[in-house]
């Protein structure tokens, strides 16, 4: 008997090894869906009973859900968190246009960390961290990219004269243009199906981060088929705000609705697809928003829109489902969690070691797996204004154990409007921010604000030698050509009258040409003048004339220097009128 035990006990070593060298075999496949705009209340599950999403609430229940889970209160902000396991503010991903929602490009992202562990690594849809090298998908770990660029359709960033039509869409496959058929949400889906399935084939497992950009607006090309389905629905019951109890509103809610229901129909198909392909016990599928709705409308308990600060503005439901691993049916409680979460949660699940060391996040992998397992309560700080920098308590909030401490100031506004009115609240017991009890815990307060401002302290001290927003970097070998639009010029407004400039690098001297564009519906307000394009360039400036007919000026063989500098253009009109182009080409003869 001893001998035995003894053999057992030499060949323990032997035995884990073998375990977790099975284990590694079969590290699961990860989907990653999350939808733009989307509230936490436009599902059946959590009460909504005009909206159809049969295939998600069916999901609901093959899966374990957290209670408490929060994103960022906007799309880029999140998007930062969720690919870096880091608040975003250390990032340089601090708002969603003018340059602010580009990344620094020395982020470990997931998809890095994931594609050096053997997984094949696509996106489908949007992106929103920067259209440039070294910013794009594929640059950032992504083997495999088929996206819009900028925050949407029909946003500055799309090349087209068309206002951001979601079929037939012009959108990038491996940053090469190409012309789609059929709905932008159907095209991202079966594009994953085709990569998974390519996945497979290779023998590998497969990251698919399927980033919806629906329902985003613009809303005039929603699903045809489902739109008649909702068209001449009564929303009354769902739309909080009683000024919007109209028939111009409600049939935008319509065309929301219809693209929902169709996210719904995909994530169904996803799952068959799954199934046939022998991979549904073993691939994590995540479902979740990126903020909260593009409307006042229903937010089950809470309330709050996008932008905002309170629950309604950041609460997602998240539906994880694993049947190899996690129970089905299960809701974790008590405990919160966030975006800069699921990073170091995926890492884990999939076996993966070499995780980065500087992620805000932490692994809740244990608790998906037994939600009775007790996790230090920790403090979630979000903070969202418009800005390149962060301005100390403004439109912020604190979540530790069941209190949070909020300063609504509103996100529009660079710099803290007024001095903070802090306002406090048992978010357990009362979800819907009703009881401020900012009077009666003074305690409590100034230990929330102790954390907010380790948090500041924190965040702010990285990247101090590194002001504002990344810079492009102009490689012909990476992109030509390089294509600037408004949504990464620095203080263009997204306005015609707003001149703004770039930050650029120069990664060789050489000759380039540059060319300007004005998209059709602005040149419909400039006729009848004679216009001058110049450009300003590593302290030159160019002229060339605007063709308003052709919608073109080019700058010829400009000798342009190695390195840093920036890029400012302008159109002047004979009686001084100045506008900006919308996209700035620039190519390397």
């Amino acid at each position: 008997m001893n001998f035995t035990l003894s053999i057992l006990a030499s060949m323990m070593p032997l035995l884990i090894f073998l375990s977790l060298a099975s284990a590694a075999e079969k590290r699961p496949n990860i989907v990653l869906v999350m939808t733009d705009d989307q509230g936490y209340g436009d599902f059946g599950s959590v009460g909504n009973k005009l909206i159809k999403t049969p295939h998600l609430d069916e999901m609901m229940k093959r899966s374990v859900s957290w209670k408490e889970f929060y994103v960022s209160p906007v799309c880029s902000p999140t998007r930062a968190c969720l690919m870096t396991g880091r608040y975003n503010h250390r990032t340089k991903c601090v708002d969603t246009w003018m340059g602010r929602s580009m990344m620094a490009t020395d982020e470990v992202t997931i998809a890095e960390v994931l594609q050096k562990n053997g997984y094949s690594t696509g996106i489908f849809g949007k992106w929103h961290l920067g259209d440039n090298h070294p910013m794009r998908p594929t640059d950032q770990g992504f083997e495999y990219s088929i996206i819009h660029k900028g925050g949407g359709l029909g946003q500055p960033a799309d090349v087209r004269d068309k206002h951001g039509d979601y079929t037939d869409a012009l959108l990038y496959e491996n940053d090469k243009e190409v012309h789609t058929k059929g709905y932008c949400t159907d095209v991202f889906f079966d594009r994953a199906d085709t990569f998974m399935k390519k996945s497979k084939k290779d023998g590998k497992p497969f990251f698919a981060y399927i980033s919806l950009n629906a329902p985003h607006s613009p809303f005039h090309d929603a699903p045809k088929d489902l739109y008649n389905k909702y068209k001449d629905v009564d929303f009354t019951s769902i739309v909080t705000d009683k000024k919007d109890h109209n028939k111009k509103h409600f049939d935008m809610l319509a065309r929301i609705s219809a693209m929902i229901t169709n996210i719904d129909d995909n994530m169904g198909k996803l799952f068959k697809r799954l199934d046939e392909m022998g991979e549904l016990e073993n691939t994590i599928v995540i479902f979740f928003t990126d903020n909260g709705p593009n409307s006042r409308r229903y937010v089950g308990p809470f309330r709050g829109k996008k932008s905002e600060l309170y629950e309604g503005g950041m609460r997602t439901p998240i539906w994880i489902q694993w049947p190899a691993q996690l129970k089905a049916g299960v809701e974790v409680e008590k405990t919160v969690a966030a975006h800069i979460d699921l990073m170091p949660t995926l890492l884990e699940a999939a076996y993966v070691k070499d995780v980065p060391k500087n992620m805000d996040g932490r692994s809740v992998l244990s608790k998906l797996k037994n939600p009775t397992t007790e996790m230090p309560v920790r403090p979630i700080v979000i903070q969202y204004h418009r800005g390149d920098n962060i301005s100390k308590y403004h439109s912020c909030m604190v979540r530790k154990g069941k209190w949070k401490l909020v300063n609504p100031s509103g996100t529009q506004k660079q710099e803290l409007p007024e001095p903070p009115r802090w306002e406090l609240y048992d978010v357990m017991a009362d979800p819907g921010e009703s009881k401020n009890l900012i009077e009666q815990n003074p305690e409590i307060k100034a230990e929330l604000l102790a954390e907010y401002e380790k948090w500041f302290t924190s965040v702010t001290s990285d990247r101090k030698d590194q002001p504002g927003p990344p810079y492009i970097v102009i490689d012909s070998t990476k992109e030509n050509p390089c294509v600037l639009t408004w949504q990464e010029m620095i203080d263009s407004h997204w306005n015609l009258k707003k001149v703004g400039y770039y930050k650029v690098d120069f990664a060789h001297a050489g000759r380039f040409d540059v060319r300007y564009e004005i998209p059709l519906w602005d040149r419909k307000k400039i006729k009848g003048k004679k216009w001058t394009a110049k450009i300003e360039v590593a302290g030159k400036t160019f002229e060339a004339p605007f063709r308003l007919d052709q919608n073109i000026a080019v700058f010829e063989a400009l000798n342009l220097p190695l390195g840093k500098t920036t890029i400012r253009p302008s159109i002047v009109a004979d009686d001084g009128t100045i506008i900006t182009p919308y996209h700035v080409r620039v190519t390397h003869r």
